[in-house]
């Protein structure tokens, strides 16, 4: 039986940096990890995603060229070399996880791993054989799944998640994206530039539901003019699939329709993965489907600490990070902060892109509060116009009293790049009015969030 510091099951954002931190602390690490190092974000989520949309603008510039007094002749997409740059780039970044772990002397065992009572660790391994393992502590960051609705079972084939998405053997003509929050508003975009015909269907009111209303309605406006059709206030109820298409019977705004398909993708969130890890064998506390953890994320079972898509807060990879920070921090006897949720940035790659943090204007209004309200549009930006992609905006919502910023919505190109100021400026308590007075640089797409602070206190310039 080996004896480790810490043994992390799970090797997605969450449990390699974990890992890597203990590392550094002088922790004897092992990484248990059931298929890639790296995890669903590194392997199946936000990195080869990236690729693919890259890819879908690249398509697009070249698609617009003359817009720009560029001639381009014969423009084609090769779907097949698309998708293998984007397996590629996963490949290259899990690559470099496996250095990561080499250099930090962290053991990688490939297969299922089970927390057993008295903080060891059955290993079901890949190449055959279990191994048990013990550790001072466990780190269980087995993170998250697509989820699956009864009304549409997914078949690998005509009905898939977001990981066959990823790879399909050819690009289809028709298809049904069910559910509009990031992962879907994603590939909607990546299809539909493609040269695929989709049909975007979310169950709530507006695309992009957790977002503010201005920006699921902007996007929505920019994604129809593109050519796709998207119902909100929508639900699947059926689907079966016959004569290589897939049938759905969906509820709409306008009564029942069958809505035809060649593929149907389903993203409507993910499920956490606490099944056969061993909390019932462990007696280890899980609530609605999350394993429950106080603010370091240790478990009610001493030793054992859970972080990710597993725990209550945002099912994201930098949450997940963060989290694994502080829980490995604490095993080690220092006092890192609790981690605030509230200023937890959240980014959708789609093109114009969308970022946000903090609370959005109808949340502030229903809790009663004396907001300022500041929104510069990109069609007033001299760097948006001239880079052609003045579509979006900016948008504060400030404390009027107190000057803090309470949330901010931008949709825009790169607007993922810019989100971190307020981040920081949330974490420093920086007020709406320095933000104006803090001189931001000329042209770019940054001097949006001045202006819009401008906006918020009436003191706007370009508007």
């Amino acid at each position: 039986m080996s004896n480790f510091d810490l043994i992390v099951i799970g090797s997605g954002p969450g449990g390699y940096v974990a890992a890597i931190r203990a590392s550094q602390l002088g922790m004897k690490v092992a990484v248990i990890e059931k298929e890639s190092l790296g995890g669903i974000c590194l392997n199946w989520g936000c990195i080869p995603t990236k690729a693919l949309l890259k890819s879908a603008q690249v398509f697009d510039y070249l698609n617009h060229a003359k817009d720009y007094g560029i001639e381009v002749a014969d423009v084609n997409a090769n779907f097949t070399e698309v998708v293998k740059r984007s397996r590629n780039v996963a490949e290259g970044m899990s690559k470099g996880v496996q250095f990561l772990m080499k250099k930090n002397n962290i053991e990688v065992m490939y297969g299922y791993g089970k927390v057993l009572p008295g903080k060891r660790v059955e290993v079901t391994q890949n190449e055959g054989g279990i191994k048990i393992l013990k550790a001072n502590n466990v780190l269980l960051a087995t993170g998250g799944r697509a989820k699956q609705l009864f009304s549409l079972p997914l078949d690998g084939k005509k009905i898939i998640d977001y990981r066959k998405a990823m790879v399909l053997p050819a690009l289809p003509k028709t298809m049904v994206i069910v559910g509009a929050g990031a992962i879907g508003v994603e590939f909607a975009y990546f299809y539909q530039t493609m040269g695929t015909q989709v049909t975007l269907i979310e169950f709530f009111d507006t695309i992009l539901p957790v977002e503010d209303k201005e920006v699921g309605k902007a996007l929505e406006k920019i994604y129809t003019k593109k050519g796709m059709t998207i119902l909100t206030s929508s639900k699947v109820l059926n689907s079966k699939i016959e004569n290589d298409k897939v049938h759905l019977l969906v509820n709409t705004q306008k009564g029942e329709q069958v809505i035809e398909a060649d593929v149907v993708l389903s993203a409507t969130g993910v499920v956490a993965n606490i099944e056969n890890i061993g909390l019932e064998l462990c007696g280890i506390q899980s609530e609605n489907d999350k394993v429950k953890v106080n603010a370091f994320y240790q478990t009610n079972v001493e030793g054992v600490y859970a972080i990710g898509d597993i725990v209550k807060g945002q099912a994201l990879a930098h949450v997940a990070s963060a989290e694994g920070i502080i829980a490995v921090e604490h095993m080690a006897g220092h006092h890192p902060q609790p981690l605030d949720y509230d200023n937890i940035p959240g980014c959708t790659y789609c093109s114009p892109e969308v970022a946000s943090v903090g609370i959005t204007e109808q949340k502030a209004k229903e809790k009663g509060l004396d907001i300022l309200v500041g929104k510069f549009p990109f069609t007033a930006s001299g760097k948006a116009k001239a880079a052609g992609k003045s579509d979006g905006f900016v948008k504060l919502i400030i404390d009027k009293k107190y000057g803090e910023v309470l949330g901010a919505h931008f949709i825009g190109e790169n607007v993922t790049e810019m989100i971190a100021e307020i981040i920081v400026a949330r974490k420093l308590e920086t007020t709406g009015m320095q933000i104006l007075k803090s001189v931001h640089p000329h042209p770019t797409m940054s001097e949006a969030i001045m202006e819009a602070a401008a906006a918020a206190y009436g003191e706007v310039i370009h508007l």
